[in-house]
């Protein structure tokens, strides 16, 4: 069982530079490559960066299973300049490593892609500029590097990285080319809510391996069609992830890493989790559900209180079984079907502590976005999935490198509704007909920033959390959701897709342009 709250994160983080036996100078990264800079303007002399960080994309060997080790694509990383303790390491190669920065801060992060493939990394969540958002435009050549400089802006909460690269995102997320971002600030410190090792993070995803221990991928049209379902869960990029607390409150930051899953969350003893915060951060008071869905790229933060519990307690972090409503069939890859029941963490606790912390009863105090404000109100942007020859998109509209729709256009600054549309029948035009297959989930994913979920329509799920600032908002079939989302900070050409992965690589994204 890994223990990863009793790691003191700066010890940890001083043992980690490129990874297992690499040796890099670490200014030389700055001074050599040829990839191209996040920002046009060359060193960009006028950008002072707070913290420097390098990361490498690269192959490598994780210890997931016991016998063999699991050939993975690796995200190693290294402080250039800076506080050692914003880069934590990860438990193995198979996720990247974890960054901790401060709202306000300036980041300096240079990638260097020493991958068969190109790729570029999307920070999930962070409003940064169009240059350092991970358009597959970007994306690096083998060899190449790429600079990206951006201020931390808020609000604070659990976001993520990952790969972003055109028709290639699903297979190298699911490879290893992803990891945790946690922004903090001092408008968190007055909740008081379990900070150092009490504060975890963890990311969870869903993999299948072969008799060799090696990652299986799309092995199947399904998989491409429903989108990927391993039959292990890694959590951290360990499987059987195991923790040993404290009888002590702890907070939980929960990713859904995984390229297509769904996960009802709960606790396997029948108690409540307390939700503390979502995508973009707190919510503004506690909210105690029975269990909490979490679609692929969703995040939830838990106050997971301990105390009370003897010593050599146990309780397991699982997800509940529940109707997946998405295709299945012989042409599957073998992996767990949507909705089967799921282990996927087992907490033990060793220890009593004198801590007696108590859930704060107000955690922040979240702008309310009104709907009458938006812009469009009376019309607000539909946005709906559709398939056809084989290919998905949104609006009947596969993905274009560069291509914007005169309707796929917004205001710098404006309030805008949009309404994520999951109701077309199986059959119908512009439907998820194709194949005679029925509707599916999806996750809708909003590059540039946080939005507010004003309203669902049609088949409500309890284990839903609408409140406080979300990037994404899953959306199951016979549903609709409207959100409200004002483009703040930069102008430039962004993304709006389905985070079910396979999905996007199908086509299902868009390119939006902000015109200041």
């Amino acid at each position: 069982m890994v223990n990863p709250p009793s790691l003191d994160r700066r010890r940890f983080v001083k043992r980690v530079a490129w990874g297992v036996g690499a040796a890099v100078a670490a200014r030389s990264m700055l001074a050599e490559g040829t990839g191209a800079r996040a920002d046009s303007s060359s060193p960009a002399a006028s950008f002072r960066p707070d913290a420097e960080f390098g990361l490498k994309a690269t192959r490598a060997q994780a210890q997931i299973l016991p016998g063999d080790p699991t050939s993975v694509w690796s995200i190693q990383g290294q402080v250039i300049h800076g506080d050692r303790g914003m880069l934590e390491g990860s438990l193995n190669a198979a996720l990247g490593p974890t960054f901790r920065a401060q709202v306000g801060q300036n980041l300096r992060i240079v990638l260097d892609n020493d991958l068969p493939q190109e790729t570029i990394l999307h920070w999930h969540g962070l409003r940064v500029p169009e240059t350092a958002d991970g358009h597959p435009r970007f994306a690096v050549p083998p060899g190449g590097r790429y600079v990206y400089d951006f201020e931390v802006k808020g609000p604070p909460g659990t976001y993520w990285y990952h790969a972003h690269t055109h028709r290639r995102t699903g297979e190298q997320v699911y490879r290893g080319l992803a990891g945790l971002f946690v922004i903090e600030d001092s408008s968190e410190a007055s909740a008081r809510l379990p900070a150092g090792v009490f504060d975890v993070a963890l990311a969870i995803q869903d993999r299948l391996f072969d008799a060799n221990n090696q990652l299986a991928y799309l092995a199947s049209p399904m998989d491409r069609m429903r989108g990927f379902l391993g039959d292990r869960i890694l959590v951290n990029g360990s499987a059987g992830f195991g923790m040993r607390v404290a009888a002590r409150p702890y907070r939980l930051r929960i990713l859904n890493g995984s390229n297509s899953r769904i996960y009802r969350l709960a606790w396997s003893d029948g108690s409540p989790l307390t939700v503390i915060g979502t995508d973009g951060g707190l919510l503004e008071a506690p909210v105690r559900k029975a269990y909490v869905v979490l679609g692929p790229a969703e995040r939830v933060d838990l106050w997971a209180n301990f105390g009370g519990r003897s010593v050599g307690a146990e309780v397991n972090l699982v997800s509940l079984p529940f109707d997946g409503m998405t295709p299945t069939g012989p042409m599957g890859s073998g992996g767990l079907p949507q909705g089967a029941a799921l282990t996927i963490a087992k907490v033990k606790v060793d220890r009593l502590s004198a801590d007696r912390s108590r859930l704060p009863e107000k955690l922040s105090g979240p702008e309310h976005y009104r709907f009458a404000d938006a812009t469009n109100a009376s019309a607000p942007r539909r946005i709906v999935p559709t398939m056809g020859h084989m290919a998905f998109g949104l609006n009947g509209r596969v993905f274009e490198m560069n291509g914007v729709g005169a309707d796929e256009r917004v205001k710098l600054g404006a309030l805008e509704a949009w309404e994520f549309d999951n109701t077309a029948v199986a059959g119908s035009a512009g439907g998820m007909g194709m194949m005679g297959m029925a509707p599916m989930p999806h996750p809708f994913h909003i590059h540039g920033g946080q939005f507010q979920v004003v309203r669902r329509e049609g088949v409500a799920h309890a284990g839903y959390v609408d409140g406080g600032w979300k990037d994404t908002v899953l959306v199951m079939p016979g549903e609709k959701a409207v959100v409200l989302m004002r483009f703040l900070d930069y102008a430039g050409m962004f993304l709006y897709h389905c985070h079910n992965l396979e999905h996007e690589d199908g086509g299902m994204m868009r390119n939006l342009l902000v015109v200041a």
